[in-house]
This record gives C-alpha cells, structure tokens and sequence, in this order.
C-alpha cells in the first residue's frame, strides 16, 4: 500500500546526535592517548595496524573514516547510523576509561 507524499514523515537529522558524535571521538582520542601513554595496547587489529604510521596517524585517519561515514548517513538521511555510531564509540570510550583505571589501580595490564 503506497502512502501519500503528504503523510510520509521525513527524518529530520537530529543535532544532538552530531553534537555527540563529535565529542565521543574527543574523548576517544584523548583516552587512547592517555591509554597509551599509560602502556595500554590498541585492541582494534585495524587501528593497531594504522599505528605502525604513529599513533597520532593512526587516529586522524580512523577519525577521518568515521567522519566519512557520518557525512554519508547525513546525505542519505540514515540518522540511525549516526545513533549506532555514537553507542559504538560510547563503547569504545568506555573501554580505555575502564583500561585506564585498571592501569592505575593495579599497575599492569
């Protein structure tokens, strides 16, 4: 059944998600920095790889990987990929902070 023109909701991008975005890869390189400063190991066999280039190298292009991949959920108007993004990386945030405060506790990895 074909629902008219005038009834279809059109997604709107949410700001939120994009604000969130940004400051989830923020936080992302700054607890990987300290992670790694720290001794922590990247875990991601991708990244891992990239950092042969540095870590610095390593994060600017995953950024830019990730960047790409929310500018194409705005051109196509997927504001769902853009959520399951901000939980991945909310994930992954999540992840060197528990690394890092493991490291100051026990002193180890």
């Amino acid at each position: 059944m074909m629902v008219p023109a005038t009834l279809r909701i059109r997604r709107e991008f949410p700001p939120a998600s994009l604000t969130t975005f940004v400051i989830l890869q923020v936080l992302d390189i700054l607890t990987t920095m300290i992670g790694l400063q720290m001794g922590a190991r990247e875990t991601s066999i991708f990244i891992g790889r990239l950092m042969n280039a540095g870590p610095i190298a390593a994060l600017l292009i995953a950024k830019l990987f990730a960047a790409l991949l929310v500018a194409a959920a705005m051109r196509f108007k997927r504001p769902r990929i853009v959520v399951f993004l901000n939980y991945w990386f909310a994930v992954i945030v999540s992840w060197n902070l528990l690394m890092i405060v493991w490291i100051l506790i026990s002193g180890t990895l």
